[in-house]
């Protein structure tokens, strides 16, 4: 017999990956764990959003101008979050999102939408690979080069007061790799002779790191120009660059880098040092940081397991990204095995401890159930805009972050709350208040009944007209529990049955006996029977998903 149930097997999938299935269910069982996820995190990465975005021709510079649009990346992204076989890459890409923050909200270049699923592409790359790697892909990628001004940062110039931007200095420290304060390895501040906390670095260290990043801009070196007619034919037209660009690492031009001595976290990168080796020396030096491990370990353990990780967790997870057991530092597989596989992640205690787990992101919560219950996109379209209005829709979407600080702040502790008497950190909490709540009740009864709407699914462009339910949930396997011909009406083993696969599958089985019967109650008071129409049979499924995702046992994850 399987070692691990079906609870923990589901359990373990939820932190993991998007989603659970009878099928990866099974599979964990019969592997076990860590050869589960090692058979994950050796499978190739799946087709590109790039690509994809290209297939439905969306690098055309025609009268659409796909060339000055973001919708086709934020259809390309959710289609991968919804249905990509990768679950577990895709799920640690979208943790990076939320660290290496780029956002549509302040990005307005040609291509943005090739360079933000570019992007989206890299994090998926380098989810599995080295984090020394992903930091130089993050900091020359054009997505990142505009919303942060390393693109066209310039050398100072005495003249005329000119100093390089120091934007992404400081954000490359503060949010990237080291944080504000000096870090034990177990995540814990580190503090001075009186007690207080230790700044990581100043502003000098800011500003002289900047100069590292100047003289880097769009590469564009192709020389590739297309003409494109306003509106399909009046006079006024547009020059575009190739979209080439917007998959390339930044370019460097040698006259705007400056050439000053450059000390920051005591380093000295000498004076007259070219652009390509100050780099590289400014992101050893963050890499070799004794911060990063803690620092970046600590948040993916936020992320994928538990908002509150104890200093022994985050020590685990930090010398897993020191070492990875043979003299390798920041290898990104052996630190998510380590917040996937460690003991306080597995263990059954911190199902009882009223401090461990995390509330579960609003676009987790939607891909969870488009995954969940067989949802497809009849038109192969994926037609999902931003969902970021908390009144009517989810509060938040891909990419969509209001700031570099992401959705939420990883400290941050919810006033008013019991949390707050200890300062435990509940960093999803932020996007909570009385209107996201009712939003997003309202906007998932709408969904789960009736599917996503989008505007004419069969073409490309965003014509916003003719809207159709394009993204549908089947639930064929729940509307199985409730048709048994041998059971003409709906009895309350039918009930049972139906509540206890959603438990498993969207709960990991963590949904009390107490809210399971309620559940069961509302689901046979009037009881279906023989002559019941399949709408009531769907209504009764429906009722049953939308219960399950309005809980507090499937809210907070476990």
């Amino acid at each position: 017999m399987p070692s691990v149930s079906l609870e923990q097997a589901a359990r373990f999938l939820l932190q993991a990956q998007l989603s659970a299935s009878d099928t990866e269910i099974a599979d964990v069982r019969g592997f076990d764990y860590a050869p589960w996820l090692t058979q994950q995190l050796n499978a190739p990465q799946s087709q590109t959003a790039w690509d994809w975005m290209e297939s439905r021709g969306y690098g055309a510079s025609d009268i659409n101008r796909y060339f000055f649009t973001t919708y086709p990346a934020e259809f390309a992204i959710w289609k991968q979050l919804m249905s990509a076989p990768d679950g577990v890459r895709k799920r640690v890409a979208l943790a990076l999102s939320e660290i290496f923050v780029v956002s549509f909200g302040s990005s307005e270049f040609n291509w943005r939408a090739h360079a933000f699923a570019n992007y989206w592409d890299m994090l998926n790359k380098n989810a599995f690979g080295n984090f020394r790697q992903l930091l130089e892909d993050v900091t020359l990628h054009p997505a990142m080069g505009y919303y942060l001004n390393t693109k066209g940062n310039q050398k100072e110039n005495t003249a005329t007061g000119r100093v390089p931007d120091e934007n992404y200095a400081r954000e490359v420290m503060q949010l990237f790799t080291i944080g504000l304060f000096e870090l034990n390895n177990n995540g814990t501040e580190k503090r001075d002779g009186a007690g207080n906390r230790i700044e990581s670095y100043d502003s000098d260290d800011v500003s002289n790191l900047a100069r590292v990043f100047t003289g880097w801009d769009f590469d564009s070196s192709d020389g590739v120009r297309v003409n494109v007619f306003k509106d399909g034919g009046g006079f006024e037209s547009y020059t575009v660059e190739s979209r080439d660009f917007a998959r390339k690492p930044m370019r460097l031009d040698a006259n705007r880098h400056s050439l000053l001595a450059a000390t920051f976290l005591g380093t000295t990168i000498p004076a007259n040092t070219l652009g390509a080796p100050a780099l590289k020396m400014a992101l050893d030096t963050l890499f070799n940081h004794p911060n990063v491990g803690p620092f970046i370990g600590k948040q993916m353990i936020q992320r994928l397991v538990t908002s509150n990780p104890s200093p022994a967790y985050v020590n685990r997870v930090a010398n897993a990204f020191n070492n990875n057991g043979s003299g390798v530092r920041g290898d990104m597989k052996a630190m998510v095995s380590a917040v996937l596989l460690d003991d306080e992640a597995r263990n059954a205690a911190g199902l009882s401890n009223t401090t461990f787990g995390k509330l579960r992101e609003p676009m987790l919560r939607l891909v969870q159930w488009s995954r969940t219950f067989g949802a497809t996109s009849a038109a192969n379209s994926w037609k999902l805009f931003d969902l970021s209005n908390p009144a009517n829709q989810l509060g938040q979407t891909p990419f969509r972050s209001p700031s570099v600080f992401n959705f939420f702040r990883p400290g941050y502790v919810p006033p008013g709350t019991a949390l707050a008497a200890t300062q435990s950190p509940a960093p999803e909490f932020q996007l909570v208040n009385e209107t996201s709540v009712g939003g997003y009740l309202n906007f998932m009864q709408d969904t789960i009944e009736r599917g996503l709407n989008c505007p004419e699914p069969t073409v490309p462009e965003a014509a916003f007209r003719n809207y159709l339910r394009d993204i549908k949930a089947t639930y064929a396997s729940e509307l199985g529990l409730l048709t048994n011909a041998a059971t003409p009406a709906i009895a309350t083993a039918d009930a049972t049955a139906l509540v206890r696969r959603i438990n498993l599958l969207m709960c990991a089985g963590q949904m009390s006996a107490a809210t399971q019967s309620l559940m069961v109650s509302a689901l046979t008071t009037p009881p279906l029977t023989a002559t019941s129409t399949l709408q009531q049979r769907q209504e009764r499924v429906w009722s049953a998903v939308l219960m399950t995702m309005a809980c507090a046992e499937y809210l907070v994850q476990k």
